[in-house]
Protein backbone atom coordinates (compact mmCIF):
# COMPACT_ATOMS: atom_id res chain seq x y z
CA UNK A 1 0.00 0.00 0.00
CA UNK A 2 2.86 2.31 0.77
CA UNK A 3 4.26 1.71 -2.72
CA UNK A 4 0.91 2.54 -4.30
CA UNK A 5 0.70 5.76 -2.27
CA UNK A 6 4.21 6.77 -3.26
CA UNK A 7 3.46 6.09 -6.93
CA UNK A 8 0.34 8.28 -6.68
CA UNK A 9 2.33 11.11 -5.15
CA UNK A 10 4.94 10.85 -7.92
CA UNK A 11 2.22 11.01 -10.62
CA UNK A 12 0.66 14.03 -8.91
CA UNK A 13 4.05 15.76 -8.74
CA UNK A 14 4.69 15.10 -12.44
CA UNK A 15 1.29 16.52 -13.31
CA UNK A 16 2.00 19.58 -11.19
CA UNK A 17 5.24 20.13 -13.12
CA UNK A 18 3.88 19.46 -16.61
CA UNK A 19 6.19 21.52 -18.91
CA UNK A 20 3.51 22.64 -21.39
CA UNK A 21 1.05 23.71 -18.70
CA UNK A 22 3.81 25.36 -16.69
CA UNK A 23 4.92 27.34 -19.75
CA UNK A 24 1.33 28.48 -20.41
CA UNK A 25 0.87 29.41 -16.75
CA UNK A 26 4.08 31.46 -16.67
CA UNK A 27 3.18 33.23 -19.92
CA UNK A 28 -0.26 34.16 -18.63
CA UNK A 29 1.08 35.26 -15.25
CA UNK A 30 3.72 37.41 -16.95
CA UNK A 31 1.10 39.09 -19.12
CA UNK A 32 -1.34 39.73 -16.28
CA UNK A 33 1.44 40.91 -13.99
CA UNK A 34 2.59 43.45 -16.58
CA UNK A 35 -0.87 44.89 -17.22
CA UNK A 36 -2.73 44.38 -13.93
CA UNK A 37 -0.48 43.69 -10.96
CA UNK A 38 2.52 45.91 -11.75
CA UNK A 39 0.51 49.10 -12.49
CA UNK A 40 -1.42 48.56 -9.24
CA UNK A 41 1.83 48.05 -7.31
CA UNK A 42 3.16 51.31 -8.77
CA UNK A 43 0.09 53.18 -7.53
CA UNK A 44 0.48 51.63 -4.08
CA UNK A 45 4.22 52.39 -4.04
CA UNK A 46 3.68 56.11 -4.67
CA UNK A 47 0.91 56.38 -2.09
CA UNK A 48 2.55 54.35 0.67
CA UNK A 49 6.20 55.46 0.49
CA UNK A 50 8.05 58.66 1.33
CA UNK A 51 11.76 59.27 0.66
CA UNK A 52 12.11 55.69 -0.50
CA UNK A 53 10.71 54.17 2.69
CA UNK A 54 7.34 52.73 3.66
CA UNK A 55 5.30 55.53 5.19
CA UNK A 56 1.71 56.46 6.00
CA UNK A 57 2.37 60.20 5.86
CA UNK A 58 0.48 60.63 2.58
CA UNK A 59 -2.54 58.81 4.01
CA UNK A 60 -2.45 61.08 7.07
CA UNK A 61 -2.31 64.10 4.79
CA UNK A 62 -5.33 62.77 2.91
CA UNK A 63 -7.44 62.58 6.06
CA UNK A 64 -6.17 65.98 7.17
CA UNK A 65 -7.69 67.74 4.17
CA UNK A 66 -11.39 68.67 4.52
CA UNK A 67 -12.06 68.34 0.77
CA UNK A 68 -10.77 64.76 0.66
CA UNK A 69 -12.63 63.79 3.84
CA UNK A 70 -15.81 65.17 2.32
CA UNK A 71 -15.17 63.29 -0.92
CA UNK A 72 -14.69 60.03 1.01
CA UNK A 73 -17.83 60.60 3.08
CA UNK A 74 -19.84 61.47 -0.04
CA UNK A 75 -18.63 58.36 -1.89
CA UNK A 76 -19.62 56.13 1.03
CA UNK A 77 -22.95 57.91 1.36
CA UNK A 78 -23.62 57.67 -2.39
CA UNK A 79 -22.87 53.94 -2.36
CA UNK A 80 -25.07 53.34 0.69
CA UNK A 81 -27.99 55.39 -0.68
CA UNK A 82 -27.75 53.78 -4.13
CA UNK A 83 -27.95 50.34 -2.49
CA UNK A 84 -30.82 51.43 -0.20
CA UNK A 85 -32.97 53.03 -2.88
CA UNK A 86 -31.95 50.39 -5.42
CA UNK A 87 -33.23 47.75 -3.00
CA UNK A 88 -36.56 49.55 -2.71
CA UNK A 89 -36.82 49.35 -6.50
CA UNK A 90 -35.17 46.00 -7.23
CA UNK A 91 -36.49 43.68 -4.53
CA UNK A 92 -40.24 44.27 -5.19
CA UNK A 93 -39.71 43.96 -8.95
CA UNK A 94 -37.77 40.72 -8.43
CA UNK A 95 -40.56 39.33 -6.25
CA UNK A 96 -43.27 40.29 -8.75
CA UNK A 97 -41.41 38.81 -11.71
CA UNK A 98 -40.66 35.47 -10.02
CA UNK A 99 -43.40 34.76 -7.48
CA UNK A 100 -46.46 36.13 -9.30
CA UNK A 101 -48.00 34.79 -12.49
CA UNK A 102 -49.82 37.36 -14.63
CA UNK A 103 -50.10 38.50 -18.20
CA UNK A 104 -47.28 40.87 -19.03
CA UNK A 105 -44.74 39.40 -16.62
CA UNK A 106 -42.17 39.06 -19.43
CA UNK A 107 -42.71 42.73 -20.27
CA UNK A 108 -42.08 43.63 -16.64
CA UNK A 109 -38.82 41.64 -16.62
CA UNK A 110 -37.70 43.30 -19.87
CA UNK A 111 -38.49 46.82 -18.67
CA UNK A 112 -36.66 46.11 -15.42
CA UNK A 113 -33.42 45.38 -17.28
CA UNK A 114 -33.67 48.32 -19.72
CA UNK A 115 -31.94 50.86 -17.40
CA UNK A 116 -28.72 48.85 -17.84
CA UNK A 117 -28.91 49.43 -21.59
CA UNK A 118 -28.26 53.18 -21.26
CA UNK A 119 -24.79 54.15 -19.98
CA UNK A 120 -25.02 56.06 -16.67
CA UNK A 121 -23.28 59.19 -17.95
CA UNK A 122 -25.74 59.32 -20.87
CA UNK A 123 -28.59 58.95 -18.40
CA UNK A 124 -27.17 61.87 -16.43
CA UNK A 125 -27.50 64.14 -19.46
CA UNK A 126 -31.08 62.99 -20.08
CA UNK A 127 -32.05 63.52 -16.46
CA UNK A 128 -30.59 67.02 -16.57
CA UNK A 129 -32.79 67.80 -19.57
CA UNK A 130 -35.92 66.40 -17.91
CA UNK A 131 -35.42 66.95 -14.16
CA UNK A 132 -32.76 69.67 -14.12
CA UNK A 133 -33.18 73.22 -12.86
CA UNK A 134 -34.60 74.35 -16.23
CA UNK A 135 -35.72 70.91 -17.36
CA UNK A 136 -39.07 69.72 -18.59
CA UNK A 137 -40.55 68.77 -15.19
CA UNK A 138 -39.42 71.91 -13.34
CA UNK A 139 -40.72 74.16 -16.11
CA UNK A 140 -44.13 72.48 -15.77
CA UNK A 141 -43.99 72.83 -11.97
CA UNK A 142 -43.01 76.47 -12.26
CA UNK A 143 -45.84 77.18 -14.69
CA UNK A 144 -48.44 75.27 -12.66
CA UNK A 145 -47.43 75.81 -9.02
CA UNK A 146 -44.90 78.62 -9.23
CA UNK A 147 -42.08 76.56 -7.71
CA UNK A 148 -39.34 74.12 -8.68
CA UNK A 149 -37.74 71.06 -7.06
CA UNK A 150 -33.91 70.63 -7.07
CA UNK A 151 -33.97 67.01 -8.28
CA UNK A 152 -30.51 67.15 -9.87
CA UNK A 153 -28.62 69.46 -7.53
CA UNK A 154 -25.39 68.26 -5.91
CA UNK A 155 -25.00 64.76 -4.52
CA UNK A 156 -28.75 64.09 -4.73
CA UNK A 157 -28.64 64.23 -8.53
CA UNK A 158 -25.67 61.85 -8.68
CA UNK A 159 -27.38 59.35 -6.36
CA UNK A 160 -30.62 59.59 -8.35
CA UNK A 161 -28.91 58.76 -11.64
CA UNK A 162 -26.76 55.99 -10.16
CA UNK A 163 -29.68 54.38 -8.32
CA UNK A 164 -31.92 54.30 -11.38
CA UNK A 165 -29.13 52.87 -13.53
CA UNK A 166 -27.68 50.23 -11.21
CA UNK A 167 -30.76 48.86 -9.38
CA UNK A 168 -31.25 46.07 -12.02
CA UNK A 169 -28.16 44.37 -10.53
CA UNK A 170 -30.09 43.94 -7.29
CA UNK A 171 -33.26 42.93 -9.13
CA UNK A 172 -31.57 40.31 -11.32
CA UNK A 173 -29.53 38.69 -8.53
CA UNK A 174 -32.47 38.66 -6.12
CA UNK A 175 -34.75 37.22 -8.81
CA UNK A 176 -32.25 34.44 -9.53
CA UNK A 177 -32.06 33.58 -5.82
CA UNK A 178 -35.87 33.58 -5.53
CA UNK A 179 -36.23 31.33 -8.57
CA UNK A 180 -33.87 28.75 -7.02
CA UNK A 181 -35.44 28.84 -3.55
CA UNK A 182 -37.15 25.68 -2.29
CA UNK A 183 -40.80 26.77 -1.73
CA UNK A 184 -41.46 24.03 0.82
CA UNK A 185 -39.64 26.12 3.42
CA UNK A 186 -42.16 28.91 3.00
CA UNK A 187 -45.03 26.41 3.02
CA UNK A 188 -43.86 25.05 6.36
CA UNK A 189 -43.72 28.59 7.77
CA UNK A 190 -47.23 29.27 6.48
CA UNK A 191 -48.52 26.08 8.12
CA UNK A 192 -47.13 27.44 11.39
CA UNK A 193 -49.03 30.71 11.00
CA UNK A 194 -46.45 32.96 9.33
CA UNK A 195 -47.93 34.96 6.45
CA UNK A 196 -47.61 38.16 4.44
CA UNK A 197 -44.74 40.55 5.02
CA UNK A 198 -43.67 38.67 8.16
CA UNK A 199 -43.15 35.54 6.05
CA UNK A 200 -41.10 37.52 3.54
CA UNK A 201 -39.01 39.21 6.26
CA UNK A 202 -38.40 36.15 8.45
CA UNK A 203 -38.10 33.33 5.88
CA UNK A 204 -37.89 34.40 2.24
CA UNK A 205 -35.50 37.35 2.49
CA UNK A 206 -32.90 35.58 4.68
CA UNK A 207 -32.81 32.64 2.23
CA UNK A 208 -32.25 34.86 -0.82
CA UNK A 209 -29.69 36.98 1.01
CA UNK A 210 -26.64 35.66 -0.94
CA UNK A 211 -28.18 36.75 -4.23
CA UNK A 212 -29.29 40.09 -2.85
CA UNK A 213 -25.88 40.80 -1.28
CA UNK A 214 -24.15 39.98 -4.58
CA UNK A 215 -26.32 42.55 -6.37
CA UNK A 216 -25.89 45.15 -3.63
CA UNK A 217 -22.13 44.65 -3.68
CA UNK A 218 -22.02 45.22 -7.44
CA UNK A 219 -24.04 48.42 -7.03
CA UNK A 220 -21.74 49.76 -4.30
CA UNK A 221 -18.53 49.03 -6.24
CA UNK A 222 -19.95 50.53 -9.44
CA UNK A 223 -21.02 53.70 -7.63
CA UNK A 224 -17.57 54.19 -6.08
CA UNK A 225 -15.97 53.59 -9.49
CA UNK A 226 -18.36 55.86 -11.44
CA UNK A 227 -16.55 58.86 -12.92
CA UNK A 228 -18.78 59.84 -15.84
CA UNK A 229 -21.95 60.65 -13.90
CA UNK A 230 -20.36 63.15 -11.46
CA UNK A 231 -18.44 64.82 -14.28
CA UNK A 232 -21.57 65.14 -16.43
CA UNK A 233 -23.43 66.67 -13.49
CA UNK A 234 -20.47 68.90 -12.59
CA UNK A 235 -20.22 67.48 -9.06
CA UNK A 236 -16.64 66.67 -8.11
CA UNK A 237 -16.78 66.12 -4.33
CA UNK A 238 -16.40 62.36 -4.75
CA UNK A 239 -13.31 60.15 -4.81
CA UNK A 240 -13.28 59.23 -8.52
CA UNK A 241 -13.61 62.85 -9.78
CA UNK A 242 -11.01 64.01 -7.27
CA UNK A 243 -8.51 61.38 -8.46
CA UNK A 244 -9.19 62.38 -12.08
CA UNK A 245 -8.78 66.09 -11.37
CA UNK A 246 -5.57 65.64 -9.36
CA UNK A 247 -3.89 63.54 -12.06
CA UNK A 248 -5.08 65.59 -15.05
CA UNK A 249 -4.56 69.07 -13.60
CA UNK A 250 -1.71 68.78 -11.10
CA UNK A 251 0.12 65.99 -12.95
CA UNK A 252 1.34 62.42 -12.66
CA UNK A 253 3.67 63.34 -9.81
CA UNK A 254 0.83 64.46 -7.54
CA UNK A 255 0.83 62.05 -4.60
CA UNK A 256 -2.73 62.90 -3.53
CA UNK A 257 -4.14 61.41 -6.73
CA UNK A 258 -2.43 58.09 -5.99
CA UNK A 259 -3.62 58.11 -2.38
CA UNK A 260 -7.20 58.59 -3.54
CA UNK A 261 -6.75 55.61 -5.86
CA UNK A 262 -5.55 53.48 -2.94
CA UNK A 263 -8.58 54.55 -0.89
CA UNK A 264 -10.90 53.52 -3.76
CA UNK A 265 -9.28 50.09 -4.03
CA UNK A 266 -9.50 49.69 -0.25
CA UNK A 267 -13.22 50.50 -0.31
CA UNK A 268 -13.86 47.88 -3.00
CA UNK A 269 -11.86 45.23 -1.13
CA UNK A 270 -13.52 46.09 2.20
CA UNK A 271 -16.93 45.79 0.55
CA UNK A 272 -16.02 42.36 -0.84
CA UNK A 273 -14.59 41.23 2.50
CA UNK A 274 -17.54 42.60 4.47
CA UNK A 275 -20.10 40.92 2.21
CA UNK A 276 -18.31 37.59 2.42
CA UNK A 277 -17.93 37.89 6.19
CA UNK A 278 -21.59 38.74 6.67
CA UNK A 279 -22.77 35.81 4.57
CA UNK A 280 -20.45 33.44 6.45
CA UNK A 281 -22.44 34.11 9.64
CA UNK A 282 -25.42 32.13 8.37
CA UNK A 283 -26.34 28.97 6.48
CA UNK A 284 -28.28 29.48 3.24
CA UNK A 285 -28.11 26.07 1.58
CA UNK A 286 -31.11 23.75 1.32
CA UNK A 287 -30.93 19.97 1.23
CA UNK A 288 -33.98 19.31 -0.94
CA UNK A 289 -34.01 20.55 -4.53
CA UNK A 290 -37.30 19.52 -6.14
CA UNK A 291 -39.61 22.24 -7.36
CA UNK A 292 -38.32 25.81 -7.28
CA UNK A 293 -39.80 29.15 -6.41
CA UNK A 294 -40.26 30.06 -10.06
CA UNK A 295 -42.38 26.96 -10.75
CA UNK A 296 -44.90 27.85 -8.00
CA UNK A 297 -45.67 31.41 -9.03
CA UNK A 298 -49.14 32.42 -7.80
CA UNK A 299 -51.61 33.78 -10.39
CA UNK A 300 -52.94 37.26 -9.66
CA UNK A 301 -55.91 39.06 -11.19
CA UNK A 302 -58.39 41.81 -10.48
CA UNK A 303 -57.41 44.53 -8.02
CA UNK A 304 -54.25 42.64 -7.06
CA UNK A 305 -53.06 42.74 -10.68
CA UNK A 306 -53.85 46.44 -10.83
CA UNK A 307 -51.85 46.93 -7.64
CA UNK A 308 -48.87 44.99 -9.05
CA UNK A 309 -48.84 47.02 -12.26
CA UNK A 310 -49.42 50.25 -10.34
CA UNK A 311 -46.41 49.66 -8.11
CA UNK A 312 -44.25 48.32 -10.95
CA UNK A 313 -45.22 51.13 -13.30
CA UNK A 314 -44.43 53.75 -10.68
CA UNK A 315 -41.04 52.20 -9.97
CA UNK A 316 -40.09 51.84 -13.65
CA UNK A 317 -41.49 55.13 -14.98
CA UNK A 318 -38.69 57.22 -13.49
CA UNK A 319 -36.00 54.66 -14.40
CA UNK A 320 -37.03 54.75 -18.07
CA UNK A 321 -37.12 58.56 -18.34
CA UNK A 322 -33.51 58.78 -19.64
CA UNK A 323 -34.37 56.66 -22.69
CA UNK A 324 -37.11 59.10 -23.65
CA UNK A 325 -35.06 62.18 -22.83
CA UNK A 326 -31.95 61.18 -24.76
CA UNK A 327 -34.02 60.19 -27.82
CA UNK A 328 -35.79 63.59 -27.85
CA UNK A 329 -32.53 65.47 -27.31
CA UNK A 330 -30.89 63.66 -30.23
CA UNK A 331 -33.45 65.22 -32.62
CA UNK A 332 -33.42 68.68 -31.02
CA UNK A 333 -31.78 71.71 -32.59
CA UNK A 334 -32.78 74.05 -29.75
CA UNK A 335 -34.03 72.75 -26.41
CA UNK A 336 -33.54 75.31 -23.69
CA UNK A 337 -36.04 76.74 -21.20
CA UNK A 338 -38.90 74.92 -22.93
CA UNK A 339 -40.87 71.78 -22.16
CA UNK A 340 -40.10 70.32 -25.61
CA UNK A 341 -37.51 71.33 -28.23
CA UNK A 342 -38.27 74.56 -30.06
CA UNK A 343 -36.73 73.19 -33.26
CA UNK A 344 -36.19 69.67 -34.55
CA UNK A 345 -33.42 68.36 -36.80
CA UNK A 346 -31.65 65.31 -38.19
CA UNK A 347 -28.40 67.23 -38.30
CA UNK A 348 -27.17 65.76 -35.02
CA UNK A 349 -26.98 62.32 -36.62
CA UNK A 350 -25.36 63.82 -39.71
CA UNK A 351 -22.73 65.35 -37.42
CA UNK A 352 -21.72 62.03 -35.85
CA UNK A 353 -22.06 59.91 -38.99
CA UNK A 354 -20.29 62.18 -41.49
CA UNK A 355 -18.18 64.76 -39.65
CA UNK A 356 -16.98 62.65 -36.71
CA UNK A 357 -17.59 59.01 -37.65
CA UNK A 358 -14.36 57.95 -35.93
CA UNK A 359 -16.06 57.83 -32.54
CA UNK A 360 -18.31 54.95 -33.62
CA UNK A 361 -15.60 53.23 -35.72
CA UNK A 362 -13.07 53.41 -32.88
CA UNK A 363 -15.59 51.96 -30.44
CA UNK A 364 -16.26 48.96 -32.64
CA UNK A 365 -12.53 48.41 -33.25
CA UNK A 366 -11.43 48.72 -29.62
CA UNK A 367 -14.32 46.76 -28.13
CA UNK A 368 -14.09 43.90 -30.64
CA UNK A 369 -10.32 43.59 -30.15
CA UNK A 370 -10.70 43.68 -26.36
CA UNK A 371 -13.44 41.04 -26.48
CA UNK A 372 -11.33 38.82 -28.75
CA UNK A 373 -8.32 39.09 -26.43
CA UNK A 374 -10.51 38.31 -23.42
CA UNK A 375 -11.98 35.23 -25.10
CA UNK A 376 -8.51 33.82 -25.84
CA UNK A 377 -7.16 34.62 -22.39
CA UNK A 378 -10.33 33.45 -20.68
CA UNK A 379 -10.27 30.11 -22.48
CA UNK A 380 -6.60 29.51 -21.62
CA UNK A 381 -7.04 30.53 -17.97
CA UNK A 382 -10.21 28.43 -17.58
CA UNK A 383 -8.41 25.41 -19.06
CA UNK A 384 -5.65 25.68 -16.46
CA UNK A 385 -8.12 26.26 -13.61
CA UNK A 386 -10.41 23.34 -14.47
CA UNK A 387 -8.27 20.79 -16.31
CA UNK A 388 -4.78 21.78 -15.30
CA UNK A 389 -2.85 20.23 -12.40
CA UNK A 390 0.07 22.63 -12.47
CA UNK A 391 1.17 24.51 -9.36
CA UNK A 392 0.22 28.19 -9.16
CA UNK A 393 -3.31 27.99 -10.60
CA UNK A 394 -4.82 29.76 -7.59
CA UNK A 395 -2.43 32.67 -8.05
CA UNK A 396 -3.45 32.94 -11.70
CA UNK A 397 -7.13 32.93 -10.73
CA UNK A 398 -6.59 35.65 -8.12
CA UNK A 399 -4.71 37.95 -10.49
CA UNK A 400 -7.24 37.42 -13.31
CA UNK A 401 -10.14 38.24 -10.95
CA UNK A 402 -8.42 41.27 -9.41
CA UNK A 403 -9.81 43.85 -11.91
CA UNK A 404 -13.26 43.37 -10.35
CA UNK A 405 -11.98 45.26 -7.30
CA UNK A 406 -9.86 47.80 -9.21
CA UNK A 407 -11.78 50.93 -10.29
CA UNK A 408 -11.18 52.09 -13.85
CA UNK A 409 -9.64 55.34 -12.64
CA UNK A 410 -7.07 53.43 -10.59
CA UNK A 411 -6.05 51.18 -13.48
CA UNK A 412 -5.77 54.20 -15.80
CA UNK A 413 -3.56 56.03 -13.31
CA UNK A 414 -1.36 52.93 -13.02
CA UNK A 415 -0.99 52.75 -16.80
CA UNK A 416 -0.07 56.41 -17.02
CA UNK A 417 2.52 55.89 -14.29
CA UNK A 418 4.07 52.78 -15.88
CA UNK A 419 3.81 53.32 -19.63
CA UNK A 420 3.81 57.10 -20.11
CA UNK A 421 7.56 57.62 -20.31
CA UNK A 422 8.60 54.25 -21.71
CA UNK A 423 9.00 53.64 -25.45
CA UNK A 424 7.04 50.48 -26.08
CA UNK A 425 8.77 48.01 -28.45
CA UNK A 426 7.41 48.24 -31.98
CA UNK A 427 5.44 51.46 -31.47
CA UNK A 428 8.26 53.98 -31.66
CA UNK A 429 6.89 55.76 -28.60
CA UNK A 430 5.10 55.18 -25.29
CA UNK A 431 2.09 52.87 -25.17
CA UNK A 432 -0.02 55.72 -23.79
CA UNK A 433 0.45 57.61 -27.09
CA UNK A 434 -1.25 54.82 -29.05
CA UNK A 435 -4.89 53.71 -29.19
CA UNK A 436 -3.64 50.26 -28.17
CA UNK A 437 -3.59 51.47 -24.55
CA UNK A 438 -7.39 51.60 -24.66
CA UNK A 439 -7.61 48.04 -26.01
CA UNK A 440 -5.30 46.85 -23.23
CA UNK A 441 -7.31 48.69 -20.56
CA UNK A 442 -10.63 47.35 -21.82
CA UNK A 443 -9.39 43.77 -22.10
CA UNK A 444 -7.86 43.77 -18.61
CA UNK A 445 -10.89 45.45 -17.05
CA UNK A 446 -13.32 42.91 -18.53
CA UNK A 447 -11.15 39.80 -18.25
CA UNK A 448 -12.89 38.51 -15.07
CA UNK A 449 -16.19 38.25 -16.98
CA UNK A 450 -14.79 35.99 -19.69
CA UNK A 451 -12.75 33.95 -17.19
CA UNK A 452 -15.87 33.21 -15.13
CA UNK A 453 -17.92 32.42 -18.26
CA UNK A 454 -15.25 30.12 -19.70
CA UNK A 455 -14.66 28.51 -16.31
CA UNK A 456 -18.35 27.66 -15.96
CA UNK A 457 -18.51 26.35 -19.54
CA UNK A 458 -15.41 24.21 -19.02
CA UNK A 459 -16.85 22.62 -15.86
CA UNK A 460 -19.89 21.45 -17.84
CA UNK A 461 -17.72 19.50 -20.30
CA UNK A 462 -17.11 15.98 -19.04
CA UNK A 463 -13.43 15.03 -18.97
CA UNK A 464 -14.21 11.67 -20.58
CA UNK A 465 -14.80 13.43 -23.92
CA UNK A 466 -11.26 14.76 -23.93
CA UNK A 467 -9.87 11.45 -22.67
CA UNK A 468 -11.57 9.64 -25.54
CA UNK A 469 -9.91 11.93 -28.09
CA UNK A 470 -6.50 11.46 -26.46
CA UNK A 471 -6.97 7.68 -26.37
CA UNK A 472 -7.46 7.85 -30.15
CA UNK A 473 -4.05 9.46 -30.57
CA UNK A 474 -4.75 13.19 -30.26
CA UNK A 475 -2.33 15.22 -28.17
CA UNK A 476 -3.39 17.73 -25.50
CA UNK A 477 -3.15 20.82 -27.73
CA UNK A 478 -5.08 19.25 -30.62
CA UNK A 479 -7.72 17.91 -28.22
CA UNK A 480 -8.26 21.37 -26.77
CA UNK A 481 -8.80 23.05 -30.16
CA UNK A 482 -10.76 20.18 -31.76
CA UNK A 483 -12.89 19.03 -28.82
CA UNK A 484 -12.82 21.31 -25.78
CA UNK A 485 -12.88 24.68 -27.53
CA UNK A 486 -15.95 23.93 -29.71
CA UNK A 487 -17.86 22.50 -26.72
CA UNK A 488 -17.27 25.63 -24.63
CA UNK A 489 -18.14 27.97 -27.51
CA UNK A 490 -21.37 29.09 -25.81
CA UNK A 491 -19.50 30.26 -22.73
CA UNK A 492 -16.89 31.94 -24.91
CA UNK A 493 -19.60 33.81 -26.80
CA UNK A 494 -21.30 34.88 -23.58
CA UNK A 495 -18.07 36.16 -22.04
CA UNK A 496 -17.03 37.89 -25.26
CA UNK A 497 -20.41 39.61 -25.63
CA UNK A 498 -20.32 40.87 -22.06
CA UNK A 499 -16.78 42.18 -22.60
CA UNK A 500 -17.89 43.91 -25.82
CA UNK A 501 -21.02 45.46 -24.29
CA UNK A 502 -19.29 46.86 -21.24
CA UNK A 503 -16.18 48.02 -23.14
CA UNK A 504 -18.26 49.95 -25.68
CA UNK A 505 -19.54 52.34 -22.97
CA UNK A 506 -16.48 52.41 -20.66
CA UNK A 507 -15.68 55.98 -19.59
CA UNK A 508 -13.77 55.86 -16.28
CA UNK A 509 -10.51 54.64 -17.79
CA UNK A 510 -11.19 56.01 -21.29
CA UNK A 511 -11.33 59.65 -20.31
CA UNK A 512 -7.83 59.42 -18.78
CA UNK A 513 -6.15 57.29 -21.45
CA UNK A 514 -7.35 58.72 -24.79
CA UNK A 515 -4.16 59.94 -26.54
CA UNK A 516 -5.88 62.29 -29.00
CA UNK A 517 -9.44 63.24 -29.84
CA UNK A 518 -9.44 61.41 -33.17
CA UNK A 519 -8.53 58.21 -31.29
CA UNK A 520 -11.45 58.59 -28.90
CA UNK A 521 -14.25 56.01 -28.72
CA UNK A 522 -17.95 56.68 -28.43
CA UNK A 523 -18.02 57.34 -24.68
CA UNK A 524 -15.28 59.95 -25.03
CA UNK A 525 -17.15 61.56 -27.92
CA UNK A 526 -20.28 61.89 -25.78
CA UNK A 527 -18.28 63.57 -23.03
CA UNK A 528 -16.61 66.00 -25.48
CA UNK A 529 -19.86 66.96 -27.20
CA UNK A 530 -21.61 67.55 -23.89
CA UNK A 531 -18.89 70.05 -22.95
CA UNK A 532 -18.62 71.76 -26.35
CA UNK A 533 -20.26 74.82 -27.89
CA UNK A 534 -21.79 72.67 -30.66
CA UNK A 535 -24.49 71.67 -28.20
CA UNK A 536 -25.72 68.49 -26.61
CA UNK A 537 -27.62 67.23 -29.66
CA UNK A 538 -24.70 65.36 -31.30
CA UNK A 539 -23.70 63.96 -27.91
CA UNK A 540 -27.27 62.70 -27.44
CA UNK A 541 -27.13 61.14 -30.92
CA UNK A 542 -23.98 59.30 -29.89
CA UNK A 543 -25.84 58.27 -26.75
CA UNK A 544 -28.56 56.72 -28.88
CA UNK A 545 -25.87 54.82 -30.81
CA UNK A 546 -24.44 53.61 -27.48
CA UNK A 547 -27.88 52.44 -26.38
CA UNK A 548 -28.35 50.57 -29.66
CA UNK A 549 -24.92 48.91 -29.35
CA UNK A 550 -25.64 47.73 -25.82
CA UNK A 551 -29.19 46.68 -26.73
CA UNK A 552 -28.02 44.60 -29.71
CA UNK A 553 -25.28 43.01 -27.61
CA UNK A 554 -27.73 42.27 -24.80
CA UNK A 555 -30.20 40.71 -27.24
CA UNK A 556 -27.45 38.55 -28.71
CA UNK A 557 -26.44 37.50 -25.21
CA UNK A 558 -29.98 36.46 -24.31
CA UNK A 559 -30.20 34.49 -27.57
CA UNK A 560 -27.03 32.61 -26.60
CA UNK A 561 -28.54 31.64 -23.26
CA UNK A 562 -32.02 30.89 -24.64
CA UNK A 563 -30.57 28.33 -27.05
CA UNK A 564 -28.83 26.55 -24.23
CA UNK A 565 -25.35 27.29 -25.58
CA UNK A 566 -24.43 29.81 -22.95
CA UNK A 567 -23.37 29.18 -19.42
CA UNK A 568 -24.37 31.07 -16.34
CA UNK A 569 -21.57 32.50 -14.28
CA UNK A 570 -21.02 34.53 -11.15
CA UNK A 571 -19.21 37.82 -10.94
Amino acid sequence: MAGVGAAGRIRALRAALDPAQMALLLALLSLLTAFILYPLIQVLAVALTADGHLSLVHLRNFFARPLFREALANSLLAGFLAVLFGSLLGVPLAYFSVRLQFRGRILLQTLGVLPLVIPPFVGAVAFQQILGRSGMVNLLLLKTFGTTVPFMEGLAGVVLVQTLHYFPFIMLNTAAALANLDPSLEEMAQNMGCHGFRLFRRVTLPLVLPGYVAGALLVFIRVVDDLGTPLMLNYTKLLAPQAYLRITTVGLNDVDGYVICVIMVALSLLALWGARGYLSLGEYATVQRGTTGASLARPVAGWRLLLVWGVSGSLLALALLPHVGIAILSFARIWSYSVLPAQWTLGNYGEILFRTPHFVKNTLLYSLLAAGIDVLLGAAIAFLLVRGKVLGRNVLDAVATMPLAIPGVVLAVGYLRVFHGWDFPGLGGPLTASWLILVVAYSMRRLPYTVRACDAAMRQIHASLEEAAMNLGSNRRRTFFKVTFPLMLGGLMAGGLIAFITSSVELSSTIMLVPRMEMGPLSYGIYIYMQSAVGRGPGAALGVVAILLVAVGTYALTRVFSRGTGTAFKL
